[in-house]
């Protein structure tokens, strides 16, 4: 292995000796070099996702959940009503901060086990013509399952709503094209796919979605259009900014560009994904979702591997040979969570492999 402990988990991630390294010098908030290291960044998240010159990139201090409060606040008003599309734990969180913000919502719940599905959607969209805004997660890690972005982006845009993405768990390890994917709003943050570390969320939207959206926020620190604007006219952020989580994040990208960018990763994931799928189905775990709509992110198992099997202990011998993984979220069901994402290559998923194979004998 090349480092332990190994973090098998949805975030945060193992990350490279190199992001770790990016952190040890210190940077000047109002440093005009930290201001260079902050546009740089900004760059690379917009040339990544293929956003035309009309997308912005506004990053902020804080977790993923943070970032979908920011949204919500800045891009939606008490007047709208946002069509929230659920399969999992995510979806379900954006409910409760849309209720906390008392915006109007309605929720279109589908199974845990199934992904989006675009007809029940289009139906749902014709029958409720009082909706302004649709919101769905890409890859909803309560499963791992991944539900149709360009389905749903293209159908949404036909219905001229605003189309507000959770992408934390697939940007940057799954290809998202903003040339051809109506996408307003999307949400995501530095620890996930991109291997940096816990501490930043950005967005990206649109520029005149946010010109429009100046006022709607009901938080000083999480306005989108404000921070949008102070980077405009200064560069700089409005309050303390993480400064050593953005060198690692810049860090990040290079090496994301050095892997053959998202392609390149999405490669070593999926790799990653078919090497532990195979390997614990010859050990007798279930998955929970069918390969076809399983993303290589992470993978959900049934807990019930024996009679006498105890999660409790299995993550506890785990953690003694070097992994950490990640137990269930879902309702329904007794499951544990295996990354396919961070720092972790094709080695690293034979010898988790083996080392289950060891434990469970």
């Amino acid at each position: 292995m090349s480092e332990k402990p190994l973090l098998l988990t949805p975030g945060p991630l193992s990350t490279s000796k190199n992001v770790k390294h990016s952190m040890l010098n210190d940077w000047g908030s109002r440093d005009p070099a930290f201001t260079v290291l902050t546009k740089n960044v900004r760059n690379n998240l917009l040339k990544i996702s293929k956003a035309p010159e009309s997308y912005t990139c506004v990053p902020f201090q804080g977790s993923g959940t943070y970032g979908i409060e920011a949204a919500f606040s800045t891009f939606t008003s008490p007047s709208s009503k946002v069509l929230v599309l659920t399969n999992g734990a995510y979806g379900k969180r954006a409910c409760t901060i849309l209720a906390l913000l008392r915006r109007p919502y309605i929720e279109l719940e589908f199974k845990e086990n199934e992904a989006v599905d675009p007809i029940i959607v289009e139906n749902f969209i014709s029958k409720n013509s009082d909706l302004s805004h649709v919101f769905m997660v890409h890859c909803e890690t309560t499963t791992g399952i991944l539900n149709p972005l360009i389905s749903i982006s293209n159908l949404v845009k036909s219905a001229n709503l605003v189309f507000i993405v959770d992408a934390m768990s697939s940007f940057g390890g799954i290809p998202i094209d903003f040339s051809f994917t109506n996408i307003d709003v999307l949400i995501s943050s530095s620890n996930k796919c991109l291997e940096g570390v816990p501490g930043i969320f950005f967005v990206l939207a649109q520029k005149s979605l946010i010109k429009k959206s100046i006022g709607n926020s009901q938080s000083l620190s999480l306005d989108i259009s404000s921070q949008w604007s102070e980077f405009e006219t200064s560069g700089q952020w409005r309050f303390t900014p993480p400064t050593h989580v953005v060198a690692a994040l810049n860090e990040a990208l290079n090496e994301l560009d050095k892997e053959g960018g998202v392609a390149g990763r999405f490669a070593r994931y999926q790799d990653n994904c078919n090497i532990l799928v195979n390997g614990m189905r010859k050990l007798g775990f279930r998955t929970l979702l069918h390969d076809n709509i399983q993303a290589p992110i992470i993978v959900t198992f049934y807990d019930d591997f024996k009679p006498n099997y105890s999660f409790k202990n299995f993550y506890s011998d785990l953690q003694k040979h070097g992994f950490t993984i990640y137990p269930g979220k879902l309702t329904n069901n007794m499951t544990f969570r295996v990354g396919c994402i961070g720092n972790i290559q094709r080695k690293d998923m034979h010898m988790f492999v083996s080392t289950v194979e060891k434990i469970t004998k």
